[in-house]
């Protein structure tokens, strides 16, 4: 069964760090862009991040860039976002996603594959 799973959500406060992950089994992440989404209550899901599939490109969101960081490890068949000063509007259900190839900071076309989501909550 092909699965992508997120960890590494929680709550934080502002100016805090989290590091999501996010997992494949059943299939190699080798060979596909991987992107990062979230989505808030009561809003749409949004991009936030695209690496492409050798990991030599990396976007980001106008709203995260210099905060979040992703990053690839093809061996461990897992990508992963680095979030650095948190802040409230940050709080969303974080979901990657796995496509052929990244258009700007998400992924192009509809992806195949997704996870079920990890939560990031920013509060004090």
């Amino acid at each position: 069964q092909l699965q992508l799973v997120e960890s590494g959500g929680g709550l934080v406060q502002p100016g805090g760090s989290l590091r999501l992950s996010c997992a494949a089994s059943g299939f190699s992440l080798d060979g596909y862009a991987i992107g990062w989404y979230r989505q808030a209550p009561g809003l749409e899901r949004t991009g936030v991040s695209c690496i492409s599939s050798a990991g030599g490109t990396t976007l980001y969101a106008g709203s995260v860039k210099g905060r979040f960081t992703i990053s690839r490890d093809n061996a461990k068949n897992t990508v992963f976002l680095q979030m650095n000063s948190l802040k409230p509007e940050d709080t969303a259900v974080y979901m990657c996603a796995a496509g052929a190839y990244c258009s700007g900071y998400v992924l192009y076309g509809d992806p195949k594959h997704w996870g079920q989501g990890t939560q990031v909550t920013v509060s004090s």
